[in-house]
């Protein structure tokens, strides 16, 4: 039997779960991938179908992201954002790095592991600040501009892994080219692209799902991270009629999203080779790192310890492209580490944040 048609309906059991119990549901997706996956039962097994599907969850997330933003917001804190990037990209790689390095790991393998503590996950953090609908605080924009700043921080940390990639300044030109046409043609484009939005029939559906791949399409054949082009996307478009987008666009970024979710667990092979008491420092340390980080950017950029725990609990979880890129570029010891790694803060990511209200209670400076 197809593995699509048995993830869909564990998805279904799942989500009237997670409601029933009020927990999000992020975390079972994964877990639940595990169990019957690569990992676990071997019942299923990823394919190039549920990639693709996956792989839409991811974009339209993005997508959505991209309509919640403010450029002019940007522009008044640029220096500030920027700094805030500079300094979860000092903290996560330089811990994960050294921590690596203290566990016996090789330079070049601490290396790939302290990148791997520096991606965060834009899928699990977007999708859990939905979720809490925090989408629209001050903190939330801050972790999105994060997000696309550490695609942007990561071309070179790709670069220093293998040369074989090309020139990172190149890359940089061709992100920037193409979100700035993008935006422009949105700009000139804006009056039919309104009305053609506010029909009745299917026409805004099919417009916002073909711009979305074709955003998508684009980046991929110039090889460039898809984060900024479809951020920029929605951030554009979100000067034309943001509600209608937003309500077109949550099915498909739903639905994807959480076969994105399963998948990933699915398709996840742990391996022997490191002991649990490397595993367990590494896991803490991640979660600890982000947070250092998190109160550090919160503090500067925000003048308060409380926005800055926020913007540390959501950012906790760790990207699906560190697994890839310890799978590529690292050993199996080093595969299996920043898999681990991956699930724990991912679903440690979900869970924080729903409960950061209660954090108060035992420690004053949150208040």
């Amino acid at each position: 039997m197809d593995a699509l048609p048995i993830a869909l309906f564990f998805l279904l059991v799942l989500v009237l779960f997670a409601r029933r119990v009020s927990l999000p549901p992020i975390p079972l997706y994964i877990i639940a991938g595990l169990f019957i996956g690569e990992s676990g039962l071997r019942l299923i097994q990823g394919n190039s179908i549920s990639n693709y599907f996956g792989h839409l969850g991811l974009i339209f997330l993005l997508f959505y992201a991209g309509l919640e933003l403010k450029p002019d917001h940007f522009l008044r804190q640029g220096s500030g954002i920027v700094t805030s990037g500079l300094i979860d990209l000092n903290v996560n790689l330089f811990l994960g790095f050294f921590a690596a390095l203290g566990l016996g790991f090789s330079p070049f393998e601490s290396f790939v592991i302290g990148s791997a503590f520096f991606d965060t996950s834009s899928a699990v953090a977007f999708a859990t600040l939905i979720e809490n609908r925090r989408l629209l605080s001050s903190e939330s924009e801050t972790i999105i501009w994060l997000m696309m700043l550490e695609d942007l921080i990561m071309v070179f940390l790709i670069f220093m892994v293998s040369a074989e990639l090309g020139n990172p300044l190149l890359l940089i030109a061709k992100i920037f080219t193409v979100s700035v046409l993008l935006v422009l043609v949105v700009i000139l484009l804006r009056k039919p692209l309104t009305v053609a939005l506010q029909r009745e029939d299917e026409v805004p559906v099919i417009f916002t799902f073909a711009a979305v791949v074709s955003a998508s399409a684009l980046a991929i054949a110039l090889q460039i991270p898809e984060a900024v082009p479809l951020i920029a996307l929605g951030s554009s478009l979100s000067h034309t009629v943001p509600s209608i987008l937003q309500r077109t666009v949550a099915p498909f970024r739903d639905v994807f999203l959480a076969i994105l979710f399963f998948f990933f667990g699915v398709t996840i092979h742990l391996t022997q080779g490191i002991s649990l008491v490397a595993v367990v420092a590494i896991c803490i340390l991640a979660i600890g790192s982000k947070l250092i980080a998190g109160v550090l950017i919160g503090r500067i950029l925000h003048h308060s310890t409380r926005s800055g725990w926020e913007i540390g609990n959501y950012t906790i979880a760790r990207g699906e492209f560190a697994v890839v890129l310890a799978a590529v570029y690292g050993s199996a010891p080093v595969s299996t580490m920043v898999a681990i790694m991956v699930i724990v803060t991912s679903i440690v990511g979900c869970l924080s944040p729903r409960y950061l209200g209660r954090m108060g209670m035992f420690f004053p400076f949150l208040r």
